[in-house]
Parts: structure tokens; C-alpha cells; sequence
């Protein structure tokens, strides 16, 4: 059996097939994964009405794909208040956003409690809105900072409010890679053993793979493989969420962008190989709204969501500041030729536009 004739059979497929499937024909390989995509999702395209907040830009790390952090590439360092950051969420829940996306740097002088205490303010004031916040690697931050163990700030984080994770933070699982990209934040052994311990709670959270960098195909093969096993054993993957590297402002010195052939290809080998985690997003603010739409077609399913205002790719050149307007992005969506589908930040479904 040949690796097209296993996938059709729904026959898992192993590190060496799914490698192959990059020299398979463009085309083919999109109606592949598309057939799966459909199996489960039929034409549906999800999406959540959402906000973006990066509440400071302050760092202790220095990656080398980052754009956002606060440093001679980046000469503006802020850190909001948490009145701020509350009358941000006032503002968006008026506007029937339905999650707050809490992410950011890795701020020595913010404090745990700092975190703490704004996400049991948003829970407070706002019991209905969906928290998700605090990637693995600031989890993994704030562990050593305050010398607790990952265990100690997982409960922390719930007891404060906290509903989901993001998966922000695993960039590229390969040790060698990781080192070069990112030395000195989060292993690849403890991101996962940070959302494996999540997951035990009975919690949801996503996984993302940073690539178009510096990294091979077989870099990415393997961080899908990764995150299939993990995902055998907790099953708490929501979505996959291959992030493509913006270019500008940042230490990598990646002239070129990768190409859209290769991100669709991605795309699509990725919703084949990962075929125990339900949703494959198509993050519109990497890959751009008309890519992240063809991308339905190559076996994603998903889109984010409104956004309103994201800082840290935009700092890195994606159009992505502003977020987007929901009639727009609804009428993108069914212009394609799918139906848009309102989720929530667990994918379940709200409403079909």
C-alpha cells in the first residue's frame, strides 16, 4: 500500500510517507487533505469574535525571530496597567467579543500576582468571557522566576480564571533549531510536559510550529510528530496552528518569505498526519485573510477570529494591527464558497452566519 492509497484508507502514515508527501503533486495533495477536512467539518469555516491583548513588550529573552520584544530592534518598551488593560475589555465585550487572548513578553518586573489579578478581574467583572492566556513558555517563565513548580502556576492560573491555553511558544520542537532560534526559553520537553499537565486537569489548548525560518521540512515533520503523540496520550489538542515566520525587524535575517506553495502544502500535510487533532487553523494574521482562505481548500478549517488588535507579528511586517471587520470577514468566507461558523474559544458552535 502506497502512501496516497493509506491516507485515503485512513491509515496513519509514519515520519518517511509523510516527509514524501512534499514532492507529490500540489493539487493532489490539497484534494487529499481537503477530502479529510471535509469528513469531519463538511464546508464549514470557523471562527470566534476575539481580542488580541499583548499587555507588555519588556522581555528577558532574546529569540531571534522576535520582532515584539523591547530592544534595538524594537526601541519602545511598555507595560499596560491593569486599568488599561480593563478598559480595553470593557470596550471589546460591548462589542460582543467573547474572548480575551492574554499574551506577551517575558516581563521580569511585572509579577505573578500582576497576571494573577488581572485575569481574576476580567473573570469577576466578566464571568461569560472566555480567558485564554499564558503560552508555555511563559508559564515556563514564571516558574523559574518565582521558583514554583509548572504544577503550582497551572493552578494558579485556573483558580484566577484562566479557560484555555494557546499554543504559542513551541516555535520549532527541534532541540538543535531551538537552540539557535530561541536558547534559553522553554525546551521542547517542558512545553509539552506544561500542556500535558493542562491537559490532566481537564483543560483545552492549542499547539502552534513557527516555520519558514531556518528550519527543513523534515523540521516540521517532526514537530507534528511530536505533537500526534502527546495528543494520543491527552487528547486536549482544540486546534494546530502552523505559524508562518514574518520577516521584518527581527535578528534571523530571512531575506525571502517562504512561498505560498509551500505554506499550502504545509497546510494540507498537516491536517493528514495529524489526524487525531480536530482543528487545523489557517491564522490569517501570518499567512494573510486571502491565503488563510485558500487554505480552507488545502485542508484547514479554521480562521482565528476578529482580533480587533494584535501586536506581535504586526511588529514583524504581517498587515495584522487593526484586526479585521466581522461583516468583511464573514463575506470573505462564504465569497470562498464555505459556510462561516461562529465557534467559541472551545469550537463549539455559536451561530452560522
Amino acid at each position: 500500500m502506497n502512501v496516497k492509497e493509506k491516507i485515503l484508507a485512513r491509515k496513519r502514515i509514519d515520519f518517511d510517507e509523510a516527509l514524501s508527501l512534499y514532492e507529490m503533486d500540489f493539487f493532489e495533495l490539497g484534494e487529499l487533505a481537503n477530502t479529510i477536512r471535509e469528513e469531519k467539518h463538511g464546508k464549514k469555516t470557523y471562527f470566534n469574535i476575539n481580542r488580541h491583548i499583548n499587555p507588555t513588550n519588556i522581555c528577558a529573552d532574546v529569540c531571534k525571530f522576535c520582532a515584539y520584544a523591547a530592544n534595538r530592534k524594537n526601541p519602545n518598551p511598555y507595560t499596560m496597567s491593569h486599568d488599561e488593560i480593563m478598559d480595553i475589555v470593557k470596550k471589546v465585550e460591548a462589542n460582543g467579543v467573547k474572548e480575551v487572548h492574554i499574551v506577551s513578553a517575558h516581563n521580569p518586573d511585572t509579577g505573578l500576582d500582576w497576571y494573577l489579578k488581572i485575569f481574576k478581574k476580567i473573570k469577576k467583572e466578566y464571568p461569560h468571557l472566555h480567558i485564554k492566556a499564558l503560552t508555555a513558555a511563559e508559564v515556563d517563565f514564571l516558574a523559574r522566576h518565582y521558583d514554583k513548580t509548572y504544577d503550582e502556576i497551572i493552578d494558579l492560573m485556573i483558580d484566577n480564571g484562566v479557560d484555555s491555553m494557546p499554543g504559542g511558544g513551541a516555535e520549532i520542537f527541534d532541540t538543535e533549531l531551538r537552540d539557535y532560534i530561541c536558547k534559553g526559553k522553554v525546551t521542547t520537553e517542558q512545553w509539552l510536559d506544561i500542556h500535558r499537565k493542562w491537559h490532566k486537569r481537564g483543560k483545552k489548548s492549542n499547539v502552534t510550529m513557527l516555520f519558514g525560518h531556518v528550519e527543513k521540512r523534515e523540521h516540521r515533520i517532526d514537530h507534528m510528530m511530536q505533537i500526534r503523540k502527546l495528543q494520543d496520550e491527552t487528547n486536549g489538542f482544540n486546534a494546530f496552528i502552523p505559524l508562518v515566520y514574518q520577516t521584518q525587524n527581527n535578528y534571523l535575517k530571512i531575506k525571502e518569505p517562504i512561498t505560498a506553495n509551500e505554506i499550502l502544502k504545509t497546510m494540507a500535510i498537516s491536517r493528514i498526519v495529524l489526524d487525531n487533532v480536530p482543528n487545523l487553523k489557517a491564522y490569517w494574521v501570518t499567512s494573510t485573510v486571502n491565503l488563510a482562505l485558500v487554505a480552507q481548500e488545502f485542508g484547514a478549517n479554521d480562521l482565528d477570529g476578529t482580533i480587533e488588535k494584535e501586536s506581535i507579528n504586526s511588529a514583524a511586517g504581517a498587515k495584522s494591527a487593526n484586526g479585521v471587520d466581522i461583516t468583511e470577514f464573514v463575506g470573505l468566507i462564504k465569497n470562498s464558497g464555505f459556510i462561516p461558523v461562529e465557534r467559541d474559544s472551545i469550537y463549539q458552535e455559536i451561530k452560522e452566519w
